[in-house]
């Protein structure tokens, strides 16, 4: 089985109003293993379309390298529009090394009731994905339940 611990901390400015709630990033960044092309940040794989989509719409000129500049430019974003990301998983097993959320087993979630507390001006929470098995909504809801909260 691997361990596929969350490589990243939240990343929650003191100002932010909105989080945006995943999973796990793929196994490849537990490990360190990373293509050419991919951020060591949240959501930094080249495989993925939220800081294309995010860079389409702001006009933000992101780098797409393995670079401190690329980090800070999304760091920077998340800061000047009070958006923090804090994923749902701390930790899983699996059987198969891939980024399959259904392929989770043994998950460990963050206390993300704990961190919406701890910074109370978040008012939204933009799941990376829907309400299927596995994904962050589920995991929010099967968190909610831990605190006696529907």
């Amino acid at each position: 089985m691997f361990k596929h611990q969350h490589p990243y901390k939240p990343f929650i400015p003191k100002h932010a109003t909105k989080l945006i709630v995943g999973t796990l990033p793929p196994p490849r960044f537990t490990i360190g293993d990373l293509k050419p092309a991919d951020v060591d940040f949240c959501y930094g794989s080249t495989d993925g379309q939220l800081w294309k989509i995010l860079d389409t719409i702001f006009e933000l000129g992101l780098k797409y390298e393995n670079t401190k500049e690329a980090i800070y430019q999304r760091k920077q974003f998340l800061l000047d529009r009070g958006i923090g990301i804090c994923d749902m998983v701390e930790s899983a097993e699996r059987e198969k090394i891939d980024a399959s959320d259904l392929g989770m087993q043994n998950i460990v979630l963050r206390d993300l009731v704990g961190y919406l507390k701890e910074f109370p001006n978040v008012d939204t929470l933009l799941f990376t994905g829907g309400n299927s098995k596995n994904g962050p909504e589920y995991f929010f809801r099967k968190h909610l339940k831990e605190y006696n909260l529907k």
